[in-house]
């Protein structure tokens, strides 16, 4: 059969798009976890597709796609053998390979949310090798390489339960035999909120994986050379983008309800959610079906990440296991309700029976069988001889400095001290010192008194105090952010459903030293700016200053205090 140039930038183009996905996970996952952790994820996001790629090409293909048995392929080391019984209209083996190998490499970096900050990264490129060698591809030849599931039925159009699932499955073992990170859980057995250092590139990460996602479930059409590919393909895109949108409005409602404020992350989640729940079947589906999907996913990802967090303790930092297992589960079980026939199949809903809902239930439990034992042997064996999790110290100090030498992936941005070699510090010689030159001024009729005025606030009320010391006549001041808490210790508030431990609150420290201006007009300035009535307006501190030195000019006291 003739290559169709059509069907193969389709395929390759959708390759691309799925291989980018993997920028969004490393994001997602990065932002939803500690700064100290973050180059060990990123390098992770990384090596996971390096190392599964090469291993893939070696068995995982064959495995997957060679006419074997209805459980197994075949072993072909570099893809030689013919494919012909398996390859889509009109795409070449290479192009093919390539869609799949982006696809196995989504599969594998799941897990490493789920177990982040916590994990050696010697074990996580063991155990990533073993999903991409046969973990993925066993039961990927089941759903999709024309094995015992394909051939009685089982729909999952881009990979709910062959992608999604066996990641989060993955994921939730993985998570089970490391326990919890250092600090999640206190005495009392109650979870504590450990909360993400970047929302901003979480969110990032987050609309990469939905522009992707239109690769990812799009391109599995394999094709668009026909009016039927060009038709199931623009249904596809809808339904994905359907679902999407409408879990993450359900899961923002929702937790406004449940926790009196919409969450951010926990909505972040929401839009992957919707996204793999309406993998299995979005070409199954109607826009109705897929914008159930989408609120089932929505209330489910909240519910799922509460259960893991408080009731079994596994700690998932990302919801990884919640928003991939979990969703990805439901999501291939309601096309089993929603089908509606225009992929041949029905749903329990469109007068299909439970024939083929069964069948789906079959699929996903069958798929969580054979990941859960496989993935368990694999962690055994690795927990057993180089160790999973890493030492308790390395945990605290953060992987970035333990595994990788990396002191901070945030050194362009933060204050770090100009450091000079020990031998290139020259000590000035006896006798050569210049004293700056002091500046004789008019001293005070009187000898004055120093006190410094310190200033409690909340930072939006810093810009009104600056503004109403200067119109009395205060020039100087230092700014200090500050952390802090009066006997209220703050309002509760809730991350990931999780209450989050505020005794420490952002302030603002304004200290000013005053000498001519009188003290009295500071303090009823500043408490005229910042009187609101509620909680939290702060506090003034008024103490005596003993003295007062300028160190450029040398100057002391009520001169020091004085603007040139």
């Amino acid at each position: 059969m003739p290559f169709s140039a059509v069907n193969t930038i389709w395929v390759l183009l959708g390759a691309a798009l799925v291989f980018f996905m993997q920028a969004g996970f490393a994001m997602c996952e990065a932002g939803f976890t500690r700064a100290k952790n973050t180059g060990n994820i990123l390098m992770k996001n990384l090596m996971d597709f390096c190392i599964g790629t090469p291993l893939y090409w070696l068995f995982g293909f064959g495995i997957m796609f060679g006419a074997g048995t209805a459980a197994f392929g075949w072993i072909d080391p570099f893809i030689l053998k013919d494919y012909a019984h398996i390859l889509p209209a009109g795409v070449p083996i290479w192009a093919y390979a390539i869609f799949q190998t982006v696809f196995c490499a989504t599969s594998a970096t799941i897990v490493s949310g789920a177990m982040a900050e916590r994990t050696k990264f010697s074990a996580y490129c063991v155990y990533s090798a073993a999903i991409s060698l046969f973990i993925y591809p066993v039961s990927g030849h089941w759903i999709w390489g024309g094995g015992w599931l394909a051939e009685m039925g089982f729909h999952d159009f881009a990979g709910s339960t062959a992608v999604h699932m066996v990641g989060g499955v993955c994921a939730l073992i993985g998570a089970k035999m490391l326990g919890p990170r250092i600090g999640k859980y206190g005495r009392d057995g109650k979870p504590r909120a450990i909360l993400g250092h970047n929302l901003s590139i979480a969110a990032l990460g987050v609309f990469i994986l939905w522009f992707c996602w239109f690769g990812f479930n799009g391109a599995s059409t394999v094709g668009m050379d026909s009016d039927e590919l060009i038709a199931s393909a623009s249904l596809v895109f809808f339904n994905t983008n359907l679902a999407a949108a409408v879990a993450t409005l359900t899961t923002m409602i929702f937790t406004w309800l449940r926790y009196g404020k919409p969450d951010v992350s926990m909505t972040f989640n929401a839009s992957l959610a919707g996204l793999v729940g309406i993998t299995a079947g979005c070409d199954a589906v109607n826009p109705f079906g897929a914008a159930i999907i989408g609120l089932c996913c929505g209330i489910a990802v909240v519910l799922s990440v509460e259960f893991f967090d408080k009731v079994v303790k596994i700690d998932d930092p990302v919801g990884a296991i919640s928003v991939h297992g979990a969703c990805g589960a439901l999501g291939t079980l309601l096309t089993g309700l929603f089908a509606t026939g225009i992929s041949t199949m029905k749903g329990v809903f469109y007068g299909g029976g439970f024939k083929f809902f069964g069948v789906q239930l079959l699929g996903v439990a069958a798929t969580i069988a054979w990941t859960a034992v496989a993935i368990t042997i694999v962690f055994s064996i690795i927990k057993a001889t180089i160790g999973l999790r890493a030492d308790a110290a390395d945990e605290v100090m953060g992987l970035d400095r333990s595994e990788h030498g990396l002191h901070t992936a945030y050194s362009g941005f933060t204050i770090m001290a100009d450091s000079m070699p020990e031998e290139e510090v020259v000590a000035i010689p006896d006798g050569e010192y210049e004293a700056p030159v002091r500046v004789e001024k008019e001293k005070a009729p009187d000898a004055p008194v120093y006190t410094n005025v310190r200033i409690i606030c909340r930072p939006a009320s810093l810009e009104p105090l600056k503004r109403s010391m200067n119109k009395i006549g205060i020039t100087g001041m230092t700014v200090t952010n500050v952390m802090g808490y009066g006997a209220q210790k703050g309002k509760p508030e809730y991350y990931r459903g999780t209450p989050v431990d505020v005794t420490l609150l952002p302030k603002v420290q304004v200290d000013i030293v005053v000498s001519k201006v009188p003290v009295r007009m500071v303090i009823e300035t500043a408490k005229r700016v910042l009187h609101t009535g509620h909680i939290g307006d702060g506090k003034i501190f008024v103490t005596d200053v003993e003295n007062v030195v300028r160190v450029r000019t040398g100057e002391e006291g009520y001169d020091a205090l004085q603007s040139e």
